[in-house]
């Protein structure tokens, strides 16, 4: 069963990331949300990374705050997609989660989206977005997804247009 693996650093980060699981949701794909922190319990989190590829895990979504690497330890551990959502708090705000996040070594690559709600729903787009290279009938609903947003676009500036 191919899946998607959200791993939080910490219970926090569920309000955020909440997002993602619903936007997941919305397209019926299949997840699995867990919070392991890289430095609090790292021998949890490498054991679940080889755990979660045997289940079927095709991509993680890390997501963790302040310079917390949580996406970086998850990229030592697979060589799978990982998507790293830096998270907002402590005395940067979130700057140093993003940093820390997009900051990585040559030959160890991790996607970071945006802070947030945006990134969390950003996260789970990426994710289907790599799923749907072997997956036509999701590619299909993004496809539909995208065409949906554009005419909500359309309709809205008509909308504005008839009202100057």
């Amino acid at each position: 069963m191919d899946f998607v693996s959200i791993i939080m650093g910490s219970k926090s980060d569920y309000d955020v990331m909440k997002y993602c699981a619903e936007t997941l949701e919305q397209f019926q794909v299949k997840y699995e949300l867990i919070i392991s922190s890289a430095h609090r319990s790292p021998n949890r989190t490498k054991k679940y990374i080889k755990e979660a590829e045997k289940k079927g895990a095709k991509v993680f979504i890390a997501a963790a705050g302040m310079a917390a690497h949580l996406a970086g330890a998850l990229a030592a551990g697979t060589t799978k997609p990982i998507i790293g959502v830096p998270m907002k708090g402590g005395a940067m705000d979130g700057m140093d989660a993003m940093l820390s996040t997009v900051q990585m070594p040559a030959g160890m690559p991790v996607a970071t989206v945006a802070l947030g709600k945006a990134g969390a729903v950003n996260s789970a787009y990426l994710a289907m977005q790599i799923l749907a290279i072997t997956d036509k009938e999701l590619a299909t609903k993004l496809t539909e997804d995208r065409a949906v947003k554009e005419k909500k676009v359309v309709n809205d500036s008509r909308e504005i247009e008839v009202l100057i």
